[in-house]
């Protein structure tokens, strides 16, 4: 059991650890070498330019201005400056809604960090029931400010009830009122915004299969005649894994074909050339920018032939479409209602934001979901009991005086004073964040194979399983297996009617694991998250191997984004700590007030330089953070039940029974009152802004053309002009005829006219998003490049 002393040691090496981060990134971060790595997201939306470029050899790489470094941590007040109406408009919504979880957990947690301190200290403190079992039971001076240290039967658990009503009704008070301003914060942002692709846009699931009809034409009729009025179009996808294996291949020649042309714009007098065997090391040795066109013509040809193949083949069109409404209020009608007398046929929901789509899952067939989120769930519970595994040798390490009863023979290398303070203060913390290091991708991996079709969705999924990981192994399994190892002696020594009892008194005391972890992981973690190390070794790897053009060192800059899947639910798990140990022993709370105020700092600064989100959910996930700080409540609310059942309050514990009926029926009308907000778009807001713009944008067909074209069918184009203007630039060097043969076969045709034909066109569906190489699949353009205006 860790003492203070243990507690002390941690303390000081996780601030310590937590300084030397901070340091090394207020010192990193004035590096001109660095300047893409923390402020990745002011050179993606233009506002910033490298220092390198009008510096001297020796100061693109050094900050040579002695001044900057004595003004090093000027980033902390800058990261506040912000407002959070700048920070919307700067990094997105759902930004400004994950910035107000920390400050929401600062509003609950300080009242009551104060009223806990102030009045169960002393409660506890003065009892001295540990005194007396010390003899039984493996204590340390931390338990003693807890509730186990109140004699059972004692009137003063009447204060512990008292306070947990108190902390209820404060916590269901700023749950309410932030419900409240969040859901009128995305109502005032969706309709402050102009239009969005997704507001007049439905995703159609399960299409039916109509015998002598194609599916583009099963869908025009069956729109055309149950929305007459408002249908205005829809994108069929076809599913190409070929065709986007060819593209991807394509786009690592054209980067070659750059990087070749880089290199001999800079020596004219000597063109490059590379072997044409096995990774470039043997074969007869050819001229590398002709190699390479060449491979890219062919490859151009080969994509030409499989596009047709797909557009010939009708099992590659999937039963799921894109369809376009010319209203709000069409659209709103279609996604909200059911479309068909069978259930399971025309599913309309609305469609992600474009950037939101998954296009990957959207080639899933419809029945194959249930089965696959069967097996998922059936995973997901067996690879939480496995980790039960690891979560118990943690636990060993954070109990040692309980395995030195058993195994005696380990005392002499236990007791060693460092060893022991290290063991127990700050290994069990730091073994647990590693075990739990590859747990997000495992996850997220499940989320996809389940069939979701948004990445906010699979983040959402991915979130609430790592929450119920995190409460089962890290919060009741922590408990449980720590309680096992820590009064092991005293398990085996007593009757089973005793069991309960020992267990009752000794749930307090993990608060001590959870302060060694809380330091870890909340002090010297998010330290670590604002130092981006991994980053920064990466992007000098890839800038020194791997870089070759502009565009490569644009991918190396890698902003990354908030981490939903693994930051939501570590938020949640520091609510439920929170929560449940504000009246069983409250002096954690200063520690986790100071993760949430130290991660609000962090978060802010790297939301605002840093993350550049990939897609914009406004605020979807705000729901789930609210059921899980309710979920905490509850859990709370049972666990102090169940404590003082075994304290022998038979006159005080039932007062506790109403208080879990009072949360759920709180947590009921917040749901019915807020969550509409957030699943449906009222037809009352759709048709005010459609009378709104009638006047104003009449021209919606032309907005919504190319909304829903997947990625790879943007960047073509960019990819031709950025090629054309490379040729260009190397014209007058070389006087080969290549520049020509890398035009493409036929003019582009820009994508306007892809959808102003009689028949709907029809796009080539990728599951990857790397290739930059694209074809319209309507059969009017044989050869034609998608643009993006």
């Amino acid at each position: 059991m860790a003492t203070l002393g243990d507690i002390g040691v941690s303390a000081l090496i996780n601030i310590i650890t937590a300084f030397v981060f901070l340091l090394a990134f207020a010192l990193l971060r004035i590096q001109p070498i660095n300047d893409r790595v923390y402020f990745p997201k002011w050179y993606i939306d233009g506002g910033r330019n490298s220092p390198r470029g009008s510096r001297n050899f020796v100061g693109k790489y050094v900050n040579l201005n002695i001044l900057t470094y004595l003004t090093f941590l000027n980033w902390m007040p800058a990261a506040l400056k912000m407002s959070e109406a700048e920070i919307i408009s700067h990094a997105g919504f759902d930004s400004a809604v994950f910035l107000r979880i920390y400050t929401l957990g600062l509003k609950i947690f300080f009242p009551i960090a104060i009223v806990a301190l102030v009045v169960l200290i002393p409660v506890n403190v003065s009892s001295g029931t540990l005194f007396f079992l010390r003899k039984e039971l493996v204590v340390s001076d931390i338990d003693k400010l807890s509730i186990s240290n109140v004699s059972p039967e004692s009137i003063r658990f009447f204060v512990h009830i008292g306070l947990e009503y108190l902390f209820t009704l404060w916590i269901c008070f700023m749950l309410y009122k932030e419900y409240d301003n969040v859901a009128q914060m995305r109502m005032n942002f969706l309709a402050s915004q102009r239009r969005r692709a997704e507001q007049f846009t439905v995703l159609v699931r399960n299409v039916p299969h109509v015998s002598g009809r194609s599916t583009s034409d099963t869908i025009d009729q069956f729109f055309h005649k149950n929305h007459p009025e408002h249908y205005l179009s829809h994108q069929a996808i076809y599913n190409a894994n070929k065709f986007a294996k060819l593209a991807k291949k394509r786009a690592r020649f054209q980067n070659w074909l750059d990087y070749n042309l880089l290199k001999f714009e800079r020596h004219p007098d000597k063109r490059p050339t590379r072997k044409v065997g096995c990774f470039g090391l043997c074969g007869s040795r050819v001229d590398s920018i002709e190699y390479y066109k060449q491979q890219i013509r062919d490859l151009d040809a080969r994509m030409a032939l499989e596009r047709q193949k797909i557009i010939k083949d009708s099992k590659e069109i999937l039963p799921v479409a894109f369809v376009s409404f010319n209203t709000r209020w069409g659209a709103a009608v279609c996604a909200q209602t059911q479309q068909s007398k069978n259930p399971t046929l025309w599913l309309s929901n609305w469609a992600p934001e474009p950037r939101d789509v998954y296009w990957k899952n959207l080639a899933i067939p419809f029945v194959s979901l249930s089965i696959r989120k069967l097996i998922i769930s059936l995973s997901v519970f067996a690879l939480v009991f496995f980790y039960m595994i690891p979560i118990a040798f943690v636990q060993s390490l954070a109990n040692l005086e309980g395995l030195e009863r058993v195994a005696p023979f380990l005392r002499p290398v236990i007791e060693l004073k460092f060893v022991k303070s290290f063991l127990q203060g700050f290994l069990p913390g730091l073994a647990l964040k590693i075990f739990l290091y590859i747990l997000p991708t495992v996850l997220m991996i499940m989320s996809k194979i389940e069939g979701h079709v948004a990445v906010s969705m699979l983040e959402r999924r991915a979130a609430a399983k790592y929450y119920y990981f995190m409460l089962v192994n890290v919060f009741l399994g922590s408990i449980v297996t720590g309680t096992a190892f820590e009064q092991l002696d005293s398990f085996i020594h007593q009757s089973p009617t005793q069991i309960p009892r020992t267990i009752g008194v000794s749930i307090p005391m993990k608060a001590t694991f959870f302060i060694t972890y809380i330091m870890v992981d909340g002090w010297a973690g998010i330290a670590s998250e604002i130092l981006r190390l991994k980053p920064l070794v990466i992007f000098h790897l890839k800038n020194l191997f791997i870089v070759k053009t502009d565009r490569d060192r644009e991918k190396a800059m890698d902003p990354g984004s908030v981490e939903f899947p693994e930051t939501l639910p570590s938020l949640q798990l520091y609510f439920l700590l929170g929560i449940v140990y504000a009246v069983v022993t409250p002096i954690l709370l200063p520690f986790i007030l100071v993760f949430f105020a130290f991660a609000y700092l962090v978060y802010r600064h790297q939301i605002i330089n840093v993350y550049n989100q990939q897609y914009e959910s406004v605020g979807a996930f705000w729901p789930h953070v609210h059921s899980r700080i309710i979920a905490s409540l509850l859990i709370s609310q049972l666990l102090l039940l169940g404590l003082l059942s075994t304290k022998k309050a038979a006159n005080s514990t039932p007062l506790l029974v109403a208080l879990p009926i009072l949360t759920l029926f709180f947590h009921k009308y917040c749901k019915n009152r807020f969550e509409p907000a957030f699943r449906k778009y009222p037809l009352e807001e759709a048709m005010d802004r459609d009378t709104l713009e009638k006047s104003t944008e009449p021209d919606v067909k032309a907005f919504l053309a190319d909304a829903y074209l997947h990625p790879i069918f943007r960047s073509f184009e960019e990819e031709e002009l950025a090629e054309v203007k490379v040729e260009k630039q190397k014209s007058p060097v070389h006087d080969d005829s290549s520049v020509s043969e890398l035009s493409s076969p036929s003019p582009p045709h820009r994508v306007d006219d892809l959808h102003h034909t009689q028949s709907p066109p029809h796009y080539i569906y990728h599951p990857q998003s790397s290739p930059h190489f694209v074809y319209s699949s309507h059969p009017s353009h044989h050869y034609a490049y998608t643009y993006d205006p």
